[in-house]
Parts: structure tokens; C-alpha cells; sequence
């Protein structure tokens, strides 16, 4: 869509991506794709259709560690735009940087999060370590232990133990 100053912004779309075929097949590949003419009519549901002038798409998954967490799509191009397998591959790698860039920003953030001896607590739970052996290992009490994790589930804003965990894997902070 177009606004009052000449730019272009793509809005939100809001379907299950599994019916659109070109968006689903590039966040199950992890790469950038291009289609034309009457593929892009097979490969896009006629409601983002806007004027006849669209006959072309590219999408781009953004990759945050193993996952794809959103992605970039246009089919708005110059009259001599030429998309091949170069400007895919350029545009994947784009993709993937900016999932890095989120990834590095995102752990510097939750890296000052948790305090060095909630992450190791943190860490010991997800070995499956017990209250009592952490707290003998660590040379400190049991009810230390369980501070230790009740402070980093706040921080973390999770339910429970497995579910602090849980974050501090998908954010990347242990493995």
C-alpha cells in the first residue's frame, strides 16, 4: 500500500500460511522465493490480489537460531527488475542476518536478565539436577536454591521451573 509520502509498507496478513503455498514452502525451506505470472496466481489467495499491476511476489523467512520467526514478503518491484537465483541466495542471507542481529540483541538483553548464580541454578535444573544436590554442590541452603529459581522465573515472566527453562533454551541462553 502506498501512503501520502511514496512508501511502500507491506500490511499484516492474518491466514493460516499453510494456504499460501509460496510463503509456506520458503519458512519450510528457509530461503527466499520468487513467482510470477500465473504461478503467482496459483501460489497467493486472491484476497491479496489488489490490482491487475500485481503478478509477482518475494519472500524472505527470517531465521532467529533454528527457527523462522516471521518473514518478509513484497510484489512491489521497478518495471526492470530482474529476480534470479543470485538475488534469492542475497535475500536468504538477508534473512538470516537479521535473525542474527534479533538473536545477538535478544541475548545481550537476557543475558543481563538473570544474575551469574540464578543462570547457573538455572543451568543445574535443566541437567536435572535437585534442590538438595545444587544447593550441596553450590555450598549454599536448599531454600537459597529455591529463591535463586523463583527470582529468574519472575525475571523470566514463566509458570514454572520447566517453563524458565524452556525460555532460557529458546532464547538461546543455554543449550
Amino acid at each position: 500500500m502506498m501512503n501520502q509520502n511514496g512508501l511502500v509498507y507491506i500490511s499484516e496478513i492474518r491466514d493460516d500460511i499453510r494456504t499460501l503455498p509460496i510463503i509456506y514452502s520458503s519458512i519450510l525451506e528457509r530461503k527466499a522465493k520468487y513467482c510470477y505470472g500465473l504461478e503467482y496466481l496459483k501460489q497467493t489467495s486472491s484476497k491479496y490480489i489488489v490490482t491487475s499491476r500485481i503478478n509477482s511476489m518475494v519472500v524472505v523467512p527470517i531465521c532467529y537460531s533454528s527457527a523462522v520467526i516471521g518473514y518478509i514478503c513484497t510484489n512491489e518491484f521497478t518495471k526492470d527488475a530482474v529476480i534470479d537465483e543470485e538475488i534469492l541466495s542475497s535475500l536468504t542471507q538477508f534473512g538470516r542476518l537479521v535473525g542474527k542481529y534479533l538473536e545477538k540483541t535478544n541475548r545481550m538483553e537476557d543475558s543481563q536478565v538473570l544474575s551469574k548464580r540464578e543462570l547457573e541454578v538455572m543451568r543445574k535444573i535443566s541437567w536435572g539436577e535437585s534442590t538438595k544436590e545444587m544447593a550441596e554442590l553450590m555450598d549454599i541452603s536448599e531454600l537459597t536454591v529455591k529463591q535463586y529459581v523463583k527470582s529468574a522465573m519472575k525475571k523470566l515472566g514463566a509458570h514454572n521451573r520447566s517453563h524458565a527453562v524452556g525460555e532460557l533454551l529458546r532464547r538461546g541462553i543455554i543449550s
